[in-house]
């Protein structure tokens, strides 16, 4: 045998020898690339660019065709085509969806470049809103542990909702309040006891955790319950919805409707359906049957159409706090912290420059910052409905002032940039920061004994940065001095300006109504009112999109509105006891804000009590004589908002 054939034989058995191996494996590797969704398009539907087609039929060209696809979609977006670009955009994602920058691309081209070229808020916020779908329903379920994906939807949720550089952005929150209303129904009510952190957060994880140990499958429920099978038939036949969002929707809005005094506007324009659907919640046949069944498509909702896990839910609600989903905050601190956390167990030293922990992280504690500033929501759905947007008020949440402190360590050991060996730490000028607005806070509502302490933890806190030369003798001042400081300093910002009023609102309310002591009372209701009259004055700017709200607005522009929300409210979750000396001390331009709200939660139980010697609720809680003026003020001033926008939207047309 000639050394020509013994290589030939040689190479043909190698060849035989590779080509088994590559059929043993590849059965392996394509089912990893199937769990993983590593593969590629590999067929063009109907509605698809002819991009994408052409793509597919390079074949093994396709990666040089998508780097063609990527620098024309990145000109066109720079020459300010933003519709061509995400056409392209769209083809990139469907030929290589495992591309974590092209999905970051097209979502901001949808919710940051698209949205601000149209003309009214609706259609702003339905672009925003297809780029948080792109990235949460499409790119991260593409990309499940890409943590890019993760922080540009936090960062949408924070920045384009929570923010208030977006001329629409009162509009945004409202949407994100109501659509949330609708998903989970509204969170645990106002109480004496959420005054506590503890009990507040387990009033939230016990409100939440049923969802969570819904089954998973409707046939499960319905076997467990059969009653839940035929309250399905009859919703079919009678109301014409599906166990779905839609259902979930209906029935909130009907719960809603039952209890609220403003029904009068709703039900001459309500459908056959609308009272079907109350008539069926009223049926005492299915009064558990409707409770299994909600607790399924909860769960299913957040599952299918949100692409949240509601056992995750719980988990972050218990670690980082009575977390609202009406809130834009929850959400970005929810996708922040899953994309640090299903990064982690793919982190060493060797790959440590592919993960970008620092902005990601930065993203979540910023989320809880603006938690602590706004995340105690009250808001009126129905309203919002009704076109009065203005019963939305984002208050302090002190909840999460600890909330802060107990995660700030566990970041910092993630940060490479906040190490002892470096003379400036980003995340000890945010805490830093962050501490002076709660010892203003503090102040300003009267708790000045919490304010101390704050202040007294600023000033000692272990890692402060020592750049900037003024801070001993500022650190130094009298703590009355250092709050006038920081108002003057930031007097202008929305969020000071929301935390000052409210924090002079609820001081006037506690210290001065609640103890008798009128002349602090009085004080108190002043600053407030100079200070919401001065933010204002200086800040609130009316816009052509959203009119009648202005762009850094941040609470109601009627002063009036405010003081009567935050007095309501307190009166909700104060003991009753308290609530009473409250009303009763208050002036009837307050009363006229908490009277529907006491009937609503008062009214059944005294009643009750007046056959044991009670006094009826009439003479703890008498109407205001101004009530009906009150009503009618508010229904006229929906109806001016309805109209600017209905004219608004005629003159863009």
């Amino acid at each position: 045998m000639t050394s020509t054939t013994r290589i030939r034989l040689t190479a043909g058995l190698l060849a035989i020898v590779f080509f088994a191996l590559a059929g043993a494996t590849s059965v392996a590797v394509n089912a990893s690339a199937s769990r993983g969704k590593l593969g590629w398009t590999d067929s063009a539907s109907d509605n698809d660019p002819p991009q994408v087609a052409l793509g597919i039929a390079l074949g093994a060209f396709r990666g040089l065709f998508v780097n063609v696809l990527w620098i024309r979609a990145n000109n066109l977006k720079e020459e300010g085509k933003y519709y061509e670009a995400r056409d392209l955009s769209s083809a990139i994602t469907k030929l290589q969806p495992r591309f974590p920058r092209v999905w970051v691309f097209h979502a901001w081209n949808l919710a940051y470049n698209i949205s601000v070229t149209t003309q009214t808020r609706e259609e702003r916020w339905s672009w925003v809103n297809q780029g948080i779908q792109l990235l949460r329903d499409e790119g991260i379920p593409a990309n499940p542990n890409d943590m890019l994906l993760h922080k540009e939807l936090a960062w949408t949720f924070l920045h384009k909702i929570q923010g208030y550089t977006d001329d629409a952005n009162g509009y945004y929150k409202r949407r994100l309040a109501e659509e949330w209303t609708w998903v989970l129904g509204p969170p645990p009510p106002p109480s004496p006891d959420m005054k506590d952190r503890k009990l507040a957060l387990q009033k939230h994880l016990d409100w939440f955790r049923p969802i969570t140990q819904a089954p998973d499958a409707l046939d499960d429920v319905i076997n467990a319950r059969p009653e839940v099978g035929e309250l399905l038939t009859e919703l079919r036949s009678r109301v014409g919805v599906a166990p779905d969002f839609d259902l979930l929707r209906r029935y909130e809005f009907a719960k809603a409707l039952s209890s609220s005094s403003l029904r009068y506007k709703f039900e001459a324009g309500s459908g056959p359906k609308s009272a079907e659907m109350i008539e069926l919640i009223k049926d005492p046949r299915f009064a558990v049957a409707w409770t299994d069944l909600l607790l399924h498509v909860r769960k299913r909702v957040l599952t299918d159409r949100y692409h949240m896990e509601p056992a995750r839910m719980l988990r972050y609600m218990d670690y980082y706090g009575p977390l609202d989903w009406r809130h834009p905050g929850s959400h970005a601190v929810y996708w922040s912290a899953r994309g640090s956390e299903l990064a982690l167990p793919r982190y060493t030293e060797e790959n440590r420059k592919n993960f970008d922990f620092i902005n990601n992280d930065r993203m979540t504690i910023q989320a809880v910052q603006e938690l602590a500033r706004s995340g105690e929501i009250y808001f009126s759905v129905l309203d919002f409905i009704a076109g009065n947007d203005q019963f939305y008020l984002a208050m302090p949440n002190v909840h999460f002032v600890q909330t802060y402190g107990d995660i700030l360590q566990s970041l910092v050991d993630r940060s490479w940039a906040d190490s002892d060996q470096r003379s400036y730490s980003f995340y000890a000028a945010g805490y830093e920061n962050f501490l002076k607005d709660q010892v203003r806070y503090y102040f300003r509502r009267g708790q000045k004994d919490i304010a101390e302490k704050l202040y007294s933890d600023l000033r000692n806190y272990p890692h402060q940065n020592n750049n900037d030369p003024e801070r001993p003798f500022i650190m130094s001042r009298p703590l009355a001095e250092f709050v006038d400081r920081q108002v003057a300093d930031q007097e202008k910002v929305p969020q000071v300006a929301v935390s000052e009023t409210v924090g002079a609102l609820q001081g006037a309310y506690t210290s001065g109504l609640l103890a008798g002591n009128m002349e602090e009372f009085r004080a108190q209701i002043e600053y407030a009112k100079q200070f919401h009259r001065y933010y204002m004055d200086a800040q609130a700017r009316l816009n052509t999109l959203d009119i009648g709200t202005a762009r850094m607005e941040m609470m109601d522009k009627d002063f009036g509105v405010v003081a009567g929300v935050v007095f309501a409210q307190l009166c909700a979750i104060v003991p009753r006891e308290q609530a009473e000396a409250l009303y009763a001390r208050a002036p009837d331009d307050l009363r006229v804000y908490a009277f529907d709200l006491l009937v609503e939660r008062y009214k059944e139980e005294i009643a009750g009590e007046v056959a044991k010697g009670g006094k009826p609720f009439d003479e703890l809680f008498p109407e205001p004589p101004l009530i009906a003026e009150h009503r009618a003020k508010m229904e006229e001033k929906a109806a001016q908002m309805r109209e600017l926008q209905e004219k608004m939207q005629q003159r863009l047309k």
